[in-house]
């Protein structure tokens, strides 16, 4: 008899009819009684000062309603120092910056009428990587930087927006005692987030002056104060509903274009739609930072790890968004799912003439996961180790603590590290064709789940079925599904009887985002509290209806409250939910609202210092095996077969989570092998799907997922989220993979043919 009724069980879902027979509406498909049309002019420039805008031409076009520039603007913003702004003020500091939006009758006629605005600008010196910024006397990207209000007001040196200090035992004496010391130093591109859907929004502004936008979006929270600064208006004079989202990664978690049709929609009083481009995503939306890591491994000649440093770069890009976070994140993480008693790692992120760089699924630990998990390999190698076998000799189990101190309380790295291990060796053995070599190579990943804060209301209706409001976005990967099933378990009320309330600033409870790989662990926590203060109320009720103490009853499956050992003592959900509405009690309504509130770190165990990250914790594990394929003649490196196990606590829906680990294995992939957006003097070189290239159908191969449980004592049900953590082992198994089929270790992504074959061969 399976242990729960619901919570296990791999429901279809909840909106996955519509999505499959596209009668979805995405913000795209929505329509609206006068609507205007939103179009955008670029910047072609880096670096530039603007001398003039001239838009008379453009405000006398057919069809124009309204032009913006950023004199429009007058309020900055950012969630770490407020160095943002909507449309450019006097100067551009990307190629891609937007400069102007038109709102007009058609689309047509605003792009038309975008042609029409003249710009003069000023060509300046740019600083385009980091060296160049770093460099003494480089161009500032901003010059009033320590003007900006900043949430961490300490100095900085010129061009860097976060710096981050992180260090526990004695790095330098640990490796002076070393029997074996790795360095070396990896790169890693910008990657674009790809998601199927362009950023959107569509905003309209009602009689009386409130303001509604609808936007594909990670947090209706965020967008709302976000509008907020912008708009220099009340939050509670701003709406801020979400629309079904076609793929997000991290890329939508703050504002994208919700500011400009807001504006528009208040300067017009009319509905006001703004939809980007491909190209405009490519030249104005976010990345995944780029990154150096240089990295120093120290270990004993029996595979004892004792030490590591990292220094970390970060190219933030013209702007900070979330590189504080980020790179605070990344520090943390790069010790590894290891026991490495002595640490120190530190960090910069580095503004540049380049696009901006922002949260991407993994949040930094990618890029430190390909250098640590690297130097792993290396070290097996120079010690003569199996390399799955130095891992579990070093990995964290519970009870261990995280850098900083904070306690493992499950851990089931062990076994994923196991999992992958005897799964690979099953495989079939595959005869090699000529010209060809093919090998194996491993990951071991660990995250995080728990941050920041969120609530739950559970509102019972009055047939005895139930609303689930949380504020909590599904991006796609089935968030709503999952906090159904938490709700439907704790009631024993079948999925059909549970409604999802969408996100809506004016009707739901906060939730800061749908990010981090926190939906399930943190909604989820709130959704199980809320559902049990609602389950409570009903036995009240209940005991009241039957004449018998609440401690008496017990809930049945199909919304019933029955004395226990009583089989025909009962009543139902409706039975109890009339009388509260309309005899006794009120309505059965139940909130809460939970807090992240664990980890911290251990002033006397680890030295902090700019750290750009809260309490975070709740900790999740995972490993994973890559066989490559390596072509001699051409270095195309291809992935053949891949396994890819992961401790989620418990999987609440097991098909999701699946799905889950398949979708970030295919990104992870096309991070290792294929993707980088190339910016070559600031501008970009491939904007678009034809030059920059994503895993198509065909390079994806037979991918096994592996569900591993150990449940986590403060999540619901024990579950873990799983969103992030299959991306993040990708690229450093397909690295090592590479490594063992060639003998030199690749140290930049991704793992090109060029290089696969200067690997091979190299040059003289």
């Amino acid at each position: 008899m399976a242990e729960f009724e619901t919570v296990g069980q791999s429901v279809p879902r909840l909106a996955g009819a519509e999505k499959v027979s596209g009668r979805v509406a995405y913000l795209d498909d929505i329509q609206r009684a006068g609507l205007l049309h939103g179009a955008l002019l670029l910047s072609p420039h880096p670096h530039a000062r603007i001398r003039r805008i001239d838009t008379t031409a453009a405000r006398a076009a057919p069809g124009v309603r309204c032009v913006l520039t950023g004199a429009d603007f007058p309020h900055r913003y950012g969630g770490f120092v407020r160095d943002e702004v909507v449309l450019a003020h006097e100067r551009v500091r990307y190629a891609g910056e937007p400069v102007a939006a038109i709102a007009a009758a058609t689309l047509e006629q605003a792009r038309q009428a975008i042609a029409l605005i003249e710009v003069d600008y000023e060509e300046l010196d740019a600083v385009t990587d980091v060296d160049a910024a770093l460099a003494p006397g480089a161009v500032r990207v901003h010059e009033d930087f320590e003007r900006y209000g900043r949430r961490n007001i300490a100095p900085l040196p010129p061009n860097v927006c976060a710096h981050t200090l992180l260090s526990e035992g004695d790095a330098d004496a640990a490796f002076a005692g070393c029997d074996v010391v790795i360095e070396g130093e990896f790169r890693t591109p910008a990657q674009v987030h790809a998601y199927l859907e362009p950023c959107s929004a569509l905003a309209e502004v009602e009689a009386g002056g409130k303001i509604t936008v609808w936007s594909a979006c990670q947090s209706v929270f965020r967008v709302q104060a976000t509008l907020s600064e912008v708009l220099g208006m009340p939050m509670s004079r701003i709406r801020a509903i979400a629309t079904p989202v076609g793929g997000s990664f991290g890329g939508k978690s703050d504002v994208t274009v919700q500011p400009l049709a807001a504006m528009m929609a208040l300067r017009t009083r009319r509905p006001v739609k703004l939809v980007l481009t491909r190209h405009e995503e490519f030249l104005m939306m976010r990345t995944r930072h780029p990154a150096r890591i240089r990295i120093r491994t120290g270990a004993m000649r029996d595979g004892t790890l004792v030490a590591r440093s990292v220094h970390l770069t970060l190219d933030g890009g013209a702007y900070t968004e979330d590189s504080p976070a980020v790179l605070g994140f990344a520090l943390l993480m790069a010790r590894g799912p290891y026991r490495i008693a002595h640490l120190r790692c530190e960090g910069l992120a580095v503004y540049t003439h380049r696009l901006r760089a922002a949260g991407f699924r993994g949040y930094g630990n990618p890029q430190v996961s390909f250098a640590g998990e690297s130097q792993i390999d290396d070290i097996a190698a120079r010690l003569g180790m199996d390399p799955v076998e130095l891992r579990l000799k070093n990995c964290v189990v519970a009870g261990d603590t995280w850098v900083g101190g904070q306690r493992i309380e499950a851990a089931g790295l062990r076994e994923c590290l196991m999992a992958v291990r005897d799964a690979a060796a099953r495989r079939p053995t595959v005869e090699v064709r000529p010209g060809y070599r093919r090998g194996i190579g491993f990951s071991a990943v660990a995250h995080i789940c728990g941050i920041l804060s969120t609530s739950a209301i559970v509102r019972v209706l009055e047939d005895g079925s139930v609303t689930l409001n949380t504020g909590a976005v599904d991006l796609g990967e089935g968030a709503e599904t999952v906090l159904a099933q938490i709700c439907a378990e704790t009631l024993k009320l079948p999925l059909d009887r549970i409604n999802v309330a969408p996100a809506d600033t004016d009707g739901s409870p906060y939730n800061w985002s749908t990010g981090g790989s926190r939906t399930t662990y943190m909604v989820g926590r709130a959704v199980a509290q809320a559902t049990v203060d609602a389950r409570d109320k009903l036995l009240t009720h209940a005991g009241q209806m039957l004449e018998c103490s609440a401690t008496d009853l017990e809930l049945r499956s199909g919304g019933r409250v029955g004395l226990v050992g009583v089989p025909g003592m009962e009543v139902s959900f409706h039975a109890i939910s009339q009388r509260a509405h309309w005899v006794a009690g009120g309505p059965v309504i139940a909130h809460a609202a939970v807090m992240f509130e664990g980890g911290g770190f251990d002033p006397k165990r680890t030295l902090l210092s700019g750290n750009g990250i809260g309490r975070l914790g709740a900790f999740i594990f995972g490993a994973q095996a890559f066989e490559v394929e390596i072509d001699e003649a051409t270095g195309q490196a291809a992935v053949t077969r891949a396994w890819s196990a992961h401790d989620v606590g418990r999987a609440i829906n097991p098909a999701g989570v699946n799905g889950q680990i398949i979708g970030g294995v295919v990104q992870g992939i096309g991070y290792a092998l294929y993707e980088e957006l190339v910016q070559e003097g600031g501008a970009s070189t491939n904007p678009n799907l034809a030059d920059y290239k994503v895993p198509g159908a065909m390079d994806v191969p037979r991918i096994v997922p592996i569900i591993v449980e150990h449940p986590e004592p403060s999540g619901p049900f024990g579950a873990k989220g799983v969103g992030e953590p299959p991306i993040i082992g990708v690229a450093p198994a397909i690295g090592n993979a590479i490594r063992a089929l060639t003998g030199v270790r690749l140290c930049t992504l991704p793992f090109s043919p060029q290089r696969v074959l200067d690997a091979l061969e190299p040059p003289a």
